[in-house]
């Protein structure tokens, strides 16, 4: 009898542990500075979950070490709901494989939640560039061997990881300019201080439909819808370089079952938002609000992916 009285006071713990949840704020880490894609992500849907689970939803900015100081912080926390964290991929698929010592392991500290939305980069030259198109840039790289300078918002970003990946697959070499930011970047790109660049297509599309840049391609698997007269690298000749930036939502390790179900289907519920999905998608975002499951087997193709390409290429954080 007592055995039993045990085993129903456990079943009705674990059925009523997400009622409980969330019973105090949330707090949203963001491993990055204010601003960013990622900040914007997290501070867009905090209200729409504040709306939804009857608790404040606060984003916490913790930046440094590209990201690997704020995802840390989230594998430390108790696994309890209250702690979560929104990243890019560096935290969860690239530091682990650039920096001396990580102080989490990414494949096995956190409770994955969904990729939030993913962004193709691309790629752009000045608008007084000499290259109409990737053929000649290629053609001009290839001419000119570790010539062609590419600026990127810093080592081991997604827009440097693109350029190696190019180069790899296109059989050039180039000059990776790395900066202190997209936005920088960005600015010497506009002023002809470098030749070309690998950005996020939000970071550029203004830029690109201004005229104030030229678009010679773009890493999605198709062409994108606000960019239709560019065309993907694959289609280009370029293979195997599709890449997306992208966001992922994550807590420690360890969230009770119920509560992750509750917390995931609030979150698809806020990405699905039609003003949340206008906001990102208008600007190039695609919305993806994955399962689990699938953030998981994302995440390991994704590590497994830039691991080889970092150690083949010889990259560094430095």
């Amino acid at each position: 009898m007592k055995k039993l009285l045990s085993v129903l006071a456990l079943g009705l713990g674990v059925a009523t542990s997400a009622l409980a949840w969330p019973d105090k704020t949330v707090t949203m880490i963001v491993p990055f500075p204010p601003g960013g894609s990622t900040d914007t992500l997290a501070r867009a849907i905090a209200p729409k979950l504040q709306q939804q689970l009857g608790q404040s939803f606060i984003v916490d900015n913790k930046p440094g070490a590209t990201g690997t100081i704020g995802a840390a912080v989230v594998t430390r926390a108790p696994a309890d709901g209250h702690t979560l964290l929104v990243a890019s991929l560096g935290p969860f698929v690239i530091a682990p494989h650039l920096l001396k010592s990580v102080p989490y392991d990414a494949t096995k500290d956190f409770d994955l939640l969904t990729v939030a939305v993913q962004a193709p980069n691309v790629l752009v030259v000045p608008a007084g560039s000499p290259h109409k198109t990737l053929a000649d840039l290629v053609a001009h790289a290839k001419a000119h061997p570790g010539k062609v300078t590419f600026a990127s918002s810093g080592n081991g970003s997604s827009d440097h990881l693109t350029a190696e990946l190019f180069w790899q697959q296109s059989g050039t070499t180039g000059v990776h300019v790395p900066y202190r930011g997209g936005a920088p970047a960005i600015s010497d790109l506009l002023g002809g201080q470098v030749d070309a660049s690998f950005q996020n297509i939000n970071a550029i599309l203004q830029h690109v439909r201004t005229g104030k840049l030229r678009a010679l391609a773009i890493t999605s698997a198709q062409r994108s819808k606000l960019l239709p007269d560019v065309p993907t690298l694959d289609e280009a000749g370029i293979k195997g370089a599709d890449v997306y930036s992208w966001q992922g939502i994550a807590a420690p390790r360890g969230l009770p079952a119920d509560i992750k179900a509750k917390l995931h289907t609030a979150l698809v519920a806020a990405l699905n938002d039609p003003q949340i999905r206008e906001q990102f998608v208008s600007v190039g975002f695609e919305l993806v609000a994955n399962t689990p499951e699938q953030f998981a087997a994302f995440q390991r193709a994704e590590y497994d992916r830039w691991r080889a390409l970092i150690k083949a290429r010889n990259i560094t954080a430095d």
